[in-house]
């Protein structure tokens, strides 16, 4: 099977895991490791943290990693899974539309069938792209994946809540014009009020994603409200670099070990890195 043909046959299979009240459930990894362990537990497909995969490489989160570095990683991570790969590329590595559909490009490239673009904006002013400006960079994004024969789920991240700048009108018309521009579905992390979750569900006229984390609905209780797609964000890699802080201090601290004992199995562990794919 060509690059390509797996490519559509994975977007198509991705696509048909967006459904109302039976959503996606993405524990959201950072690299091949933690993306195979995913795959193990049952994922249907494995998205990434772009925090996680910027940590893991050694810069902030905050397009502060570059194109080439992120989208090597998600190559990585696509050609250690069988199942699809959605890729968190935050506002497209990229200053401009053309340049958001030149990483489509390499998105494609590296096997990845979805992208997250949130329009957050970063270094001072305005917390959120104009309209018309995200606009213009999803419609890159579909153009460039439409000509690639590839059907791409964009999922356009709306960050009103999250950064406080905006309310529920505000959200619901970023999503029309999003969805408007090209995108698949539409995310908005920081909303998970279930009477906030309800009415964007009802006000949004595509899927619905919903970033939990503690504290937030269950997954049953957020597909009772109609969410079609639930994720973890960075939450799995800051409970795993946690523990990496736990052990240290008590390993240095007291001397004991304690914070390792559930660990998995040593040679569970290697088996499934060197399984051979």
């Amino acid at each position: 099977m060509t690059h390509d043909t797996l490519l559509r046959e994975r977007a198509l299979a991705f696509r048909a895991l967006h459904t109302p009240g039976r959503p996606l459930v993405l524990p959201n990894a950072w690299d091949t490791a933690s993306a195979r362990l995913v795959e193990e537990a049952g994922a249907a497909a494995v998205a990434t943290t772009s925090a996680g995969l910027a940590w893991e490489l050694g810069a902030a989160d905050g397009d502060r990693l570059s194109r080439d570095d992120a989208l090597a990683a998600v190559a990585r991570i696509a050609e250690a899974v069988a199942v699809p790969v959605s890729a968190d590329i935050e506002c497209g590595y990229a200053q401009d539309a053309a340049g958001v559909g030149d990483t489509i490009r390499a998105v494609l490239a590296a096997g990845a069938v979805g992208v997250n673009i949130e329009d957050g904006m970063y270094g001072g002013g305005a917390p959120l792209r104009p309209i018309a400006e995200q606009a213009a960079r999803i419609a890159a994004a579909r153009e460039a994946a439409d000509a690639a024969g590839v059907p791409l789920f964009v999922n356009a991240r709306v960050d009103t809540y999250l950064r406080g700048a905006g309310d529920l009108e505000d959200t619901l018309e970023r999503a029309v014009g999003f969805l408007a521009a090209g995108a698949d579905g539409v995310f908005v992390p920081g909303a998970v009020d279930p009477v906030t979750v309800k009415a964007l569900v009802d006000g949004v006229d595509g899927p619905l994603n919903v970033l939990v984390g503690p504290g937030a609905p269950t997954v049953g209780e957020l597909a009772a409200l109609g969410v079609a797609r639930v994720s973890t964000g960075s939450d799995i890699a800051q409970a795993a670099h946690g523990l990496v802080r736990r052990a240290a201090r008590e390993l240095l601290d007291a001397g004991t070990y304690g914070a390792l004992a559930g660990g998995l199995d040593y040679g569970e562990l290697n088996a499934l890195m060197g399984g051979g794919r």
